[in-house]
């Protein structure tokens, strides 16, 4: 089950082949059966270490970036930690554009790695489109500098092939059955990613968005503030494929954090908000779907990440 590890790539090795499990108390009766792959297993704690290898390595493949130069990245912070851990094991810099709109233990986090942490001010803690286009924009002005290599997260199709290996490590552990799978959208790569592995095996496969209500702008809705970390980005990201979208879920950001502390004191699952909010949305699917169903969503990083934030407070 999942890829073949080779130790002599060191922490890298350890990305991938992450446990998917039954929830069995947050599910109605009545509802399909919902899995939940913990991709807070990877080394980092989060979804991000597989994309993050992947867009490192192929601008490796290209020339793009050598030894000693630096990787320039926005982020909400669960990619700048990825891309730290990626940077760290294969000897790169890494130049991060952050924000106060997201969790302290995050900056922690990726300085720990030895990333540069630069701030772009937010409104009051808020995340709108605003912001993400203020850190884009601060984060192109870094990377013109020699030396340097914006990873450019919404723009770069590498990452997107990082996850086909979650699609896979799900059709195996599931055996062949899912019905469904929904997943939050931030860059879209992940939920493009893993449905390209499963589509092909599954055609029938209802594939889920799940964005903030707040600013739901993939189903026609106003940007707005919301705060849910890593999703919705208040903007249709350049590499959205509506086409391979079924349906889209709009949860709030309430709902979302209501059901991580649901998943934590009932569940034993410590995630973060866009987890919560992919469970909201799956259990919506389950029930449409009934008992003879399976929906699969994802735990996209560890709740450790969001200790300060008010959501387990």
């Amino acid at each position: 089950m999942g890829k073949a590890l080779d130790p002599g790539q060191g922490i890298l090795a350890g990305i991938g082949s992450t446990p998917l499990i039954q929830l069995r108390n947050v599910v109605p009766p009545g509802s399909a059966r919902v899995l939940a792959k913990l991709e807070f297993a990877n080394p980092t704690g989060s979804m991000k270490d597989r994309m993050a290898v992947a867009a490192v390595a192929a601008a490796e493949a290209r020339g793009d970036i050598s030894p000693g130069d630096t990787v320039v990245e926005y982020t909400a912070g669960t990619t700048g930690i990825s891309l730290a851990l990626a940077c760290a094991a294969k000897g790169y810099r890494l130049h991060v554009v952050f924000s106060d709109a997201f969790s302290g233990e995050k900056r922690r986090t990726m300085e720990a790695l030895g990333a540069i942490v630069e701030d772009v001010p937010s409104d009051g803690g808020r995340i709108t489109e605003t912001l993400i286009k203020a850190m884009i924009a601060r984060a192109g002005e870094l990377s013109a500098q020699p030396g340097h290599w914006a990873c450019d997260q919404l723009n770069n199709r590498d990452a997107i092939t990082g996850y086909l290996g979650m699609g896979e490590e799900i059709w195996q552990q599931s055996h062949g059955r899912v019905n469904a799978f929904v997943h939050s959208v931030g860059t879209a790569h992940s939920i493009h990613g893993a449905a390209r592995a499963l589509r092909p095996r599954l055609p029938a496969l209802r594939v889920v968005a799940v964005e903030p209500a707040e600013s739901s702008v993939l189903s026609g809705g106003p940007t707005g503030s919301h705060r849910i970390e890593g999703i919705g980005i208040g903007f249709t990201p350049p590499l959205w494929e509506p086409e391979e979208v079924d349906a889209i879920e709009r949860v709030s950001s309430e709902e979302a954090m209501a059901m991580s502390r649901r998943l934590a004191r009932e569940e034993g699952i410590f995630a973060g908000t866009s987890s919560g909010g992919n469970v909201v949305a799956a259990l919506r699917v389950a029930e449409q779907l009934g008992t003879e169903a399976t929906v699969v969503t994802i735990m996209v990083d560890s709740g450790f990440r969001y200790l300060s934030t008010g959501l387990y407070g």
